[in-house]
């Protein structure tokens, strides 16, 4: 009831435990509070929040345009419905060195159990877009550094993200990530690999943990999570999935409403009101409600 009971700090430690190479760790995107504890009810071992996603869900493109605040607020809202760790998108870190310290406190306040911060230039794009510009490395790894001095729970995972295996080829994103690890990276998130054999070279090319993204109609095909473990995959993402099939769903529906003139075509499709009604937890406020604090108030009833 109400939020997850498993704290911040735990879930921190248990990622920590998870993430080991070839392990190929599931954890899908969400956009929304709602969808977290469906996310864990069917099993999957964390979450993660885009942001595109978050950029997308706020009407704008992935261009570098949403604040620290916004993304802490949403995604902390995500995080506390779920005892599964969250992996948040921090996109260059917003800002300076000290911005990013900054964000650092904020997304362990909002209780994340880790993020990844990027190497692209400001105003960043979506990774799986032409036309990236990444910083040199050492704009690259003083955001690392910056990020791993001013984390006070040594637990909270500090992520590095690499684009400039578009501009520059995979020999470039392998110096890059080893360079990001030496700059105190806990894994790498090698962005638009071409090929399994590629997630195979980075993997072998760093002794922390690797992420593979696997986001529709990008540069990568979608590879399974046995393919991705057998490269040596410590974590997979599956960043703009959910929103991708929540927007098409509320497309389809808004298409049958409009040519028919009522939603019943549609009905069999959508989340009935028992399901909605389960996955928010109903029957558990309702027996706090009962149990606790549907009580009298003392002196009312000498008073009558």
């Amino acid at each position: 009831m109400l939020y997850a009971k498993t704290t911040p700090e735990a879930k921190r430690a248990h990622l920590r435990e998870i993430l080991t190479p070839g392990a190929a760790r599931q954890f899908p995107g969400t956009f929304t509070p709602l969808s977290a504890p469906l996310i864990q009810q069917k099993g999957f071992d964390g979450l993660y929040v885009s942001g595109a996603v978050l950029a997308n869900e706020l009407g704008l493109p992935d261009i570098g345009l949403t604040t620290l605040t916004e993304v802490a607020t949403r995604a902390g809202q995500i995080a506390r419905m779920s005892d599964l760790p969250t992996i948040v998108d921090a996109d260059t870190g917003f800002g300076e060195p000290m911005n990013v310290a900054r964000t650092i406190h904020e997304l362990e306040n909002a209780g994340l159990a880790g993020c990844h911060i990027e190497d692209q230039v400001n105003p960043k794009r979506c990774g799986h877009l032409d036309g990236k510009a990444t910083v040199d490395t050492q704009t690259a790894t003083q955001r690392i550094k910056a990020a791993a001095e001013a984390r006070r729970d040594e637990n909270f995972l500090i992520m590095a993200r690499t684009d400039i295996r578009a501009a520059e080829g995979l020999a470039a994103a392998i110096d890059r990530a080893q360079a990001l690890v030496a700059a105190g990276a806990d894994a790498i998130f090698p962005e638009a690999m071409q090929d399994l054999a590629e997630f195979e070279a980075v993997c072998r090319a760093v002794d922390v943990p690797v992420l593979a993204n696997m986001t529709e109609f990008g540069k990568s095909a979608l590879f399974t999570r046995d393919q991705l473990a057998a490269a040596g995959v410590a974590l997979i993402i599956y960043p703009v999935t959910s929103l991708r099939a929540a927007m098409g769903a509320v497309e389809r529906t808004l298409d049958v409403l409009a040519a028919d003139g009522t939603q019943q075509r549609a009905v069999e499709q959508m989340m009935t009101r028992a399901r909605l009604y389960e996955l928010v937890d109903y029957e558990g406020y309702s027996r706090f409600d009962t149990g606790i604090f549907d009580f009298d108030v003392p002196g009312e009833q000498a008073s009558r």
